[in-house]
């Protein structure tokens, strides 16, 4: 009983410990692009700056901090929903061709905005994997999105290899790269390999433990090879 007591408690300070963290974490980033919408609207509200492109550039600069909030927002939901197990899956099989053409059609803009090739290697016409296509949606964006964020020259492939009775997603890149020892914490919430720069290209430190939750509500694990200066793959499989 005594051993029994002294467990609960200790359980109890850890989950108090997580939780202060996470507060703490949550207070930061929401901090951040407020401060920010609040310095960029005090300055245009003193009239200081006559000049209407930097006037201009100071609105764009906090529309942009007000779509990140709203993306944190987002993100903190889904994580608040996926580990209190109060999130909805929808299972079922779907085609994969339309799918990813789907997708591409929606993400290929980012990528040629900085000159980027994005390219979807071909998918067997008839094939279908089982799964919740707006939550695999919203996984896919996320890698992709990461990949484009993370690459100043070359290319991001999406492709979709048979394997037996899986059909595996594979998103690579030949972006900046993760460390060996980074590879185990991306998935962490708010861990981020590079904080200036993760700051600077508008990620919230959910999105890839999102991720992992719902790749894991998919009975899969999300696979990641990469090497700093050489890009990175990431990867996952469904049952076809």
């Amino acid at each position: 009983m005594f051993l029994r007591t002294q467990n609960d408690i200790a359980n109890l300070k850890k989950l108090e410990q997580v939780r202060t963290e996470f507060l703490g974490n949550v207070s930061h980033e929401l901090r951040t692009p407020i401060f920010a919408i609040q310095g960029f609207i005090e300055t245009l509200l003193d009239g200081a700056i006559n000049d209407p492109k930097v006037n201009k550039n100071f609105l764009t600069k906090a529309s942009n901090h007000t779509i990140r909030l709203n993306n944190l927002l987002n993100d903190l939901i889904d994580i608040s929903m996926i580990e209190s197990g109060q999130m909805k899956m929808s299972f079922r099989y779907f085609n994969m061709k339309d799918y990813m053409e789907s997708i591409f059609n929606e993400m290929n803009p980012l990528a040629e905005r900085k000159n980027l090739v994005l390219i979807l290697h071909p998918i067997r016409e008839n094939l279908k994997l089982f799964g919740d296509k707006e939550r695999l949606r919203q996984v896919i964006i996320n890698l992709v999105s990461n990949s484009i964020k993370y690459t100043e020259i070359g290319k991001i492939e999406i492709l979709v290899e048979e394997e037996n009775k899986f059909g595996k997603i594979i998103i690579k890149d030949t972006g900046i790269g993760i460390s060996e020892k980074d590879q185990n914490r991306v998935f962490e919430r708010f861990y981020r390999v590079d904080k200036g720069r993760s700051t600077a290209v508008g990620g919230t430190g959910l999105g890839l433990a999102i991720v992992k939750h719902i790749i894991e509500a998919h009975g899969s694990q999300v696979e990641v090879k990469s090497e700093i200066g050489k890009g990175s793959e990431f990867a996952f499989k469904l049952k076809k």
